[in-house]
C-alpha cells in the first residue's frame, strides 16, 4: 500500500463516517473532501474544480429548474383530480403508481415527491384511506421509476459521469429502462399485495382531516381580561376541559418553577400543547392571545384573508438548524407561525429559540395573496389539504412540450442532455413558467455541491490505485467464485452503504470499485456500474437512506421500523432481480 492509497482510503473512511453520523451538512463534507484532495496534491487544480463544470452537475441543476417549471405552470395540477376519481384504496394506489411511472423517470424524484405529498394526502382522505398506506409507496415507486432513465435521479447521472471520466463510454438515455421497468413492475406488485399488509394503518399523528396532523406546541399570552388571572394552571383544569396541557409558564424571560401550582398573572406566557382546534378554543374563551414574540410579523388572527396552512421543513431546507426568531427578518414576513409539531418529542423551550429540524411541522397563518409563494418555497412542503389553485393557461402545455424535447432530442443522439436541459430551463424561465429569481431557489444546491465536491474523490481513488487495492482486499476474496458472485457482493455493498449515507456519496465511492473489479477479472465493467447505479438509487430500508424517504417519514407519522419492515424485503427483491438480470442485459463478456 502506497502513501497515496492510504491517504485516499483514510479520507474516504472519514467521509463515510461523517455522512453516516450527519455531524456536518453533506455539502460541507464534500467541500472538505475536495479541499483536502487539492491541498495534498492527490488531484490537480483543474481536476479539483472539474466537478462544477461536469455535464452531470450541470444537467442535475437544470433538471431542478425544469421540475419547478412543470410544477409552477400548473402542468401537474390535474393529477389530484385524477387520483380523486379512485373509489377504493387498491384503485387509488394503482392510479398513483401509473402516474408516477409516467412522470418520475423524467423529473427528479425528490421534486416529484414534494409535489405529490399534499396531493396524495388530500386524495386519500377523500376515499377514507389512511395516508400512511400511500406515502411510503409514493417514495418507493418514485425511486423505482427514477432509475428507469438516465435523468430520473442525480445518482444515475453521477455514476455515468464517473464512468466516462474513467474511460467507459457511458450510458444512453434509456440504457436502464429494460431492467428498471421489470424491477418497478415487481416492486409495485409487492407494494399492492404484501406491502399493503405490512404498511401501518392510520395513527393519531397523521393528517387525515385538515389541520389535525398532530399536537402542536404554541405560546399563549395572558391578556388583561383573561379569566385565568389569579388561578393556578392546576385549578384551571385546562387538560380536563380542553385537552390542552401547559408545559411551562414563562414570566418575562424566566421559566416559573412548578407551573401547575403557580398563580397566573397578566402577560404570563403559557407554553401549551394540544390539538390546534382545542388550543384555539382555549385562546378565544380564556382571553389569551398567540404570543407576539412567536409571530414573524404582528397580524390579527381574525383577519379574513388569511389561510391556515401546515408546512413541513423539507430535507434540503436552508432554514433547517435556524430558529424561528432568526427567520422573522426575511422569511415570509407577512406570515404568522401559530404552532410547531415535532414527532416523538415534546418541546419545552420558548418557540422563538427552537432550532428547526427536517420533518418539523409549522402551523402558519398566511395572507391568501401570498399562499402561492409559500407553496413555491423549496425550503418547505405544504401539507395543507387546500388544493393549489393553478391556472391552466398556455404555459402548462408549453412546459410539457419543453420537457419532452429535453428528453427526446438527446435520446436521438442529436444534442447532449446537458445542453438540452440548460436550454429547456432557460425557455421555461423566459416563458414565465417560473420567475427568474425563483430559478436559484429551485435548485438543490446541496446536491450540486455534493456532486461537484465528490467527483474528484472518485477520480483520486482510480488514479492512485486505491480502488484497485480495495477491490483486491474485499471482492477479490470471492473472485474464484466467478463474476456473478462478485456482482452480487458489489450490489450488496452498495445496497448496505446507501442505507446509512448519502446515495450520491455511496455511488462516488463504489463506481471506481466497480470499474476496478471488472479490470481485475478481465470482464466488461458495465454490469458492475449498473449494479452500483441501481443499488444507490433505490434505498428502501431506512428513512434516512434516501431524501424521498425522509420527506414522507415526517408527513406520514411513520416509525423507523416501518421502513425496515416494508423496505428490507423490497431491497432483497431488487438485489435478487439485479443479480439475475444484469448479466442477461449486460453480459460480462459481450460479443
Amino acid at each position: 500500500m502506497t502513501i497515496e492509497i492510504a491517504v485516499v482510503l483514510g479520507l474516504a473512511l472519514v467521509a463515510i463516517v461523517l455522512f453516516a453520523t450527519e455531524k456536518l451538512r453533506i455539502d460541507a463534507i464534500a467541500l472538505l473532501v475536495l479541499g483536502t484532495l487539492a491541498i495534498l496534491g492527490l488531484v490537480t487544480p483543474e481536476q479539483a474544480v472539474g466537478g462544477f463544470s461536469n455535464p452531470a452537475t450541470v444537467t442535475v441543476a437544470a433538471m431542478f429548474v425544469l421540475a419547478a417549471g412543470l410544477q409552477n405552470s400548473g402542468a401537474l395540477s390535474g393529477i389530484g383530480d385524477l387520483l380523486g376519481k379512485a373509489r377504493s384504496p387498491l384503485q387509488f394506489l394503482v392510479l398513483l403508481f401509473l402516474v408516477l411511472a409516467v412522470i418520475a423517470p423524467f423529473v427528479n424524484n425528490t421534486a416529484v415527491v414534494a409535489v405529490f405529498i399534499p396531493i396524495v394526502m388530500a386524495a386519500s382522505a377523500r376515499i377514507s384511506m389512511s395516508a400512511s398506506k400511500a406515502l411510503i409507496p409514493l417514495s418507493y415507486v418514485s425511486q423505482m421509476a427514477g432509475v428507469c432513465t438516465l435523468v430520473g435521479t442525480s445518482t444515475n447521472l453521477l455514476v455515468n459521469a464517473i464512468a466516462r471520466d474513467m474511460g467507459h463510454p457511458g450510458f444512453t438515455m434509456f440504457e436502464f429502462t429494460k431492467l428498471g421497468v421489470i424491477c418497478m413492475a415487481v416492486g409495485c406488485i409487492y407494494l399492492l399485495t404484501v406491502g399493503r399488509w405490512l404498511l401501518p394503518a392510520a395513527r393519531g399523528g397523521e393528517l387525515v382531516e385538515q389541520y389535525e396532523l398532530g399536537k402542536y406546541i404554541t405560546e399563549l399570552r395572558v391578556m388583561p381580561d383573561s379569566s385565568l388571572i389569579g388561578q393556578s394552571v392546576g385549578d384551571a383544569k385546562l387538560g380536563e376541559q380542553y385537552g390542552v396541557f401547559v408545559l411551562e409558564l414563562l414570566r418575562g424571560d424566566i421559566k416559573v418553577w412548578g407551573p401547575r401550582e403557580q398563580k397566573i398573572e397578566q402577560d404570563d406566557v403559557l407554553l401549551a400543547r394540544g390539538d390546534w382546534t382545542k388550543l384555539d378554543e382555549l385562546r378565544k374563551e380564556a382571553g389569551l392571545e398567540v404570543d407576539p414574540q412567536f409571530k414573524l410579523e404582528q397580524r390579527s388572527f381574525e383577519q379574513v384573508d388569511q389561510v391556515l396552512t401546515e408546512v413541513m421543513i423539507a430535507p434540503r431546507s436552508r432554514i433547517s438548524g435556524r430558529t424561528l426568531g432568526s427567520l422573522r427578518a426575511g422569511w415570509h414576513r407577512n406570515a404568522t407561525v401559530l404552532g410547531i409539531h415535532r414527532r416523538g418529542q415534546v418541546l419545552r423551550e420558548q418557540l422563538r429559540a427552537v432550532r428547526l429540524q427536517v420533518g418539523d411541522i409549522l402551523l402558519m397563518l398566511t395572507p391568501a395573496s401570498e399562499a402561492a409563494d409559500l407553496r413555491a418555497d423549496s425550503n418547505i412542503i405544504v401539507l395543507s389539504e387546500r388544493e393549489a389553485e393553478k391556472e391552466m393557461g398556455w404555459r402548462a402545455p408549453f412546459s410539457l412540450v419543453t420537457m419532452a424535447l429535453v428528453i427526446v432530442v438527446p435520446a436521438l443522439g442529436w444534442v447532449p442532455i446537458s445542453v438540452t436541459s440548460l436550454l429547456g430551463a432557460v425557455a421555461m424561465t423566459l416563458a414565465g413558467c417560473l420567475k427568474a429569481d425563483d430559478v436559484y431557489d429551485a435548485i438543490d444546491w446541496r446536491i450540486i455541491i455534493l456532486m461537484a465536491g465528490l467527483l474528484p474523490l472518485g477520480l483520486a481513488m482510480s488514479e492512485t490505485g486505491a480502488a484497485q487495492f480495495l477491490v483486491e482486499n474485499t471482492v477479490g476474496l470471492v473472485e474464484s467464485f466467478g463474476p456473478l458472485t462478485v456482482l452480487a457482493v458489489v450490489y450488496l455493498m452498495a445496497l448496505v452503504l446507501t442505507e446509512f449515507m448519502s446515495n450520491a456519496a455511496a455511488a462516488v465511492l463504489l463506481a471506481p470499485i466497480g470499474m476496478s473489479t471488472a479490470k481485475m477479472m478481465g470482464v466488461d465493467p458495465t454490469p458492475f456500474l449498473i449494479a452500483v447505479t441501481f443499488a444507490a438509487s433505490t434505498s428502501f430500508a431506512t428513512p434516512v437512506g434516501y431524501q424521498t424517504n425522509t420527506m414522507v417519514y415526517g408527513a406520514g407519522g411513520y416509525r423507523f421500523a416501518d421502513f425496515l419492515k416494508v423496505g428490507l424485503p423490497l431491497n432483497l427483491i431488487f438485489w435478487v432481480l439485479g443479480v439475475m438480470l444484469i448479466p442477461v442485459f449486460w453480459p460480462f463478456n459481450p460479443v
